[in-house]
């Protein structure tokens, strides 16, 4: 079969279009194509997280993206609207940041959970305010140098994922472009449910981490074989784990970025203890229900 046939007949079927505006090494756009080519062509965008909107601008949806400070809230209207034209079989995914879902947005997506919103809330996670400056996040790990955080920040990252999950959703997963058939996965079973279902995934992004981007997926997958960045599932309250790798040193994770290049040796014994316990955590609640 003739080759450029071959990648001209995905592009004509893909509803994600050639070329981007994000910077090199960035993320977005393989997530994006990864949970398009999941989600199918039945779906309405809001938002897409101010870094990741660079590639979500390409999408061949009906999309709408008035400020993430409507995280969750206008999404809401439009499944209201959904319901009142008869159509619920449309998928309404909302988007953003970390800033938008840790810090502005975060009352919004909690109401929305709350009132268990028939939508899919998304948390494209970079880890700081990137486009804006590099500025630190609620979301932002302890250690990491912003423009905010010169000497690295002194405060852990929010656990949003397991803070979600408290509010009795239906369905809460972590994800990472790493690990694609994880990701789609959990995508693919989030279409599946009806109510609030959110899943967050972090996005490397060389230009606030710091680090070649030729290395993205290589450094976004030691953050998730390290258990820097889990990945599991909460299911109808059930926790369990996806994928569970024999364990790396955190170290060879940050010293893949110079973002956390300042950091001493106790800093990264404090940072290695604090992952540890979390997996330890997770591994003994595998299997189990979590939210009473």
């Amino acid at each position: 079969m003739d080759k450029n046939k071959l990648f001209d007949d995905y592009y004509k079927k893909s509803l994600l279009q050639g070329g981007t505006t994000c910077c090199p090494g960035c993320g977005g756009p393989l997530y994006w194509r990864m949970i398009l080519e999941t989600l199918g062509p039945n779906t309405i965008l809001y938002g897409g997280g101010p870094c990741a909107g660079c590639a979500s601008r390409n999408i061949k949806l009906p999309r709408f993206n008035l400020h993430f400070s409507f995280v969750a809230d206008a999404p809401s209207g439009i499944v209201a609207a959904l319901v009142a034209k008869g159509r619920e079989d449309v998928t309404v995914v909302s988007s953003t940041g970390d800033g938008g879902t840790g810090d502005i947005g975060f009352g919004k997506i909690s109401a929305a959970a709350e009132r268990n919103e028939n939508m899919i809330q998304m948390c494209v996670d970079n880890e700081a305010y990137m486009n804006t400056g590099i500025q630190k996040s609620g979301l932002t790990p302890y250690g990491a140098w912003t423009t905010t955080t010169p000497l690295g920040k002194e405060a852990n990252k929010k656990e949003i994922p397991l803070i979600v999950a408290q509010h009795k959703v239906p369905y809460v997963a972590t994800t990472s472009v790493a690990y694609p058939a994880d990701l789609r996965a959990k995508v693919a079973k989030a279409k599946d449910i009806k109510g609030f279902r959110y899943l967050h995934t972090v996005m490397p992004c060389p230009t606030g981490w710091r680090f070649d981007p030729a290395k993205s997926v290589e450094v976004t997958k030691m953050m998730v074989d390290t258990w820097a960045w889990p990945l599991y599932e909460v299911d109808h309250g059930v926790l369990k784990l996806t994928v569970k790798p024999k364990q790396r040193p955190v170290e060879d994770y940050l010293k893949a970025q110079n973002r956390f290049r300042h950091l001493k040796d106790d800093q990264i014994q404090f940072l290695q203890k604090t992952i540890d316990d979390k997996r330890d955590m997770l591994l003994e609640s595998d299997g189990k229900r979590i939210i009473i």
